[in-house]
């Protein structure tokens, strides 16, 4: 109870608690700002801030979790998913109020799919214009997120820029949802840094602590997709994933990203109508917004059966056995 009173009034929650549980974002906007001073700054819409319901969001379910005990960390994440995915802008946050430190850090967001003849619901690099919590959907889900465990795989061997052989190796931190994102682990989404080896061919190399079981490992090409999207994670540039892997390992944390379903409902009431999100009380990026016109929620209940049906209908064909390296490999 003790390590836990700490954590909070070294971020300043215990005062905030009573205004975060009893407000919502448009109420607070016409309060005093909630926040300490040091992060005022950090609050606005433009390049390097985070949007006032975001951080309020982020902040609120941290303090839940670290009031119940369930979180200790001293750093919370949080994301905004109808920024642009843009690399020298950023759209996922990494706060820590103890150390009065606010760093913002690129994100890809889920690319969808698009189902021939049955429905389109894929993404595009820059903005999202689909969410949704189906399995196998490939999209970004909103709202609340605890991180768990990190797990590490082999991807493969790459010829690196300086000739030589290396390996990949990818951690993968998984996510626990809660609420409309509590599929979180059965969907096998968390966070990992935007790369893997593409091309693969299998070469002999028995010694290799990789080998398969005839003494094969797959060889192929480095792709790094930072900016890029992903299958419904978050991924990250693979130079800053270390230090944010390092940060919840075996010390969990809350992320928020937001849009949420309800957040996407009322925008695009908001756009139906002619009207603009901020005048009806909600918030979505206005360079995203005009890109994509008005954003759609797709629920599993909906969605998951939609799939299922189309991969029946249109069976994988069977696997075909990786081709062995050529000599020149």
């Amino acid at each position: 109870m003790r390590s836990r009173l700490n954590l909070l009034l070294a971020t300043g929650l215990v005062i905030l608690a009573p205004m975060l549980s009893g407000s919502t974002p448009a109420r607070a906007a016409g309060k005093s700002s909630p926040f300490p001073a040091w992060i005022a700054d950090y609050v606005g819409d433009g390049k390097g801030q985070i949007t006032r319901v975001v951080l309020e969001r982020a902040r609120r379910l941290y303090l839940e979790k670290v009031a119940e005990g369930t979180v200790k960390n001293a750093c919370y994440f949080a994301m905004d998913a109808t920024r642009p995915n843009d690399l020298t802008v950023g759209r996922f946050y990494v706060i820590c109020e103890a150390k009065q430190s606010f760093r913002v850090i690129s994100a890809g967001h889920g690319g969808g799919l698009n189902l021939p003849g049955v429905v389109n619901f894929s993404n595009g690099r820059e903005c999202a214009k689909n969410f949704g919590n189906a399995l196998d959907s490939n999209l970004t889900a909103g709202g609340a997120y605890l991180t768990s465990e990190i797990k590490t795989s082999f991807k493969g061997y790459y010829l690196a820029p300086s000739n030589r052989e290396a390996v990949l190796t990818r951690s993968f931190v998984q996510f626990d949802g809660i609420g409309d994102t509590a599929n979180a682990r059965q969907r096998a989404i968390g966070g990992h840094a935007a790369a893997l080896v593409s091309g693969i061919c299998m070469q002999k190399k028995p010694e290799s602590p990789y080998a398969d079981r005839k003494g094969y490992v797959p060889v192929g090409k480095l792709v790094t997709y930072a900016g890029g999207r992903s299958d419904g994670c978050t991924s990250w540039s693979p130079e800053e994933t270390p230090e944010v892997l390092s940060m919840v390992k075996d010390n969990p944390t809350t992320l928020y990203i937001y849009p949420e379903a309800r957040d996407i409902a009322a925008v695009g009431r908001a756009t139906t109508s002619g009207k603009s999100p901020v005048s009806a009380g909600s918030y979505w990026n206005a360079t995203c917004l005009g890109e994509i016109g008005s954003p759609q929620f797709w629920p599993k209940e909906r969605l998951e059966p939609i799939i299922a049906r189309y991969k029946q209908d249109h069976p994988a064909p069977p696997p075909r056995p990786i081709p062995l390296c050529q000599a020149s490999n």
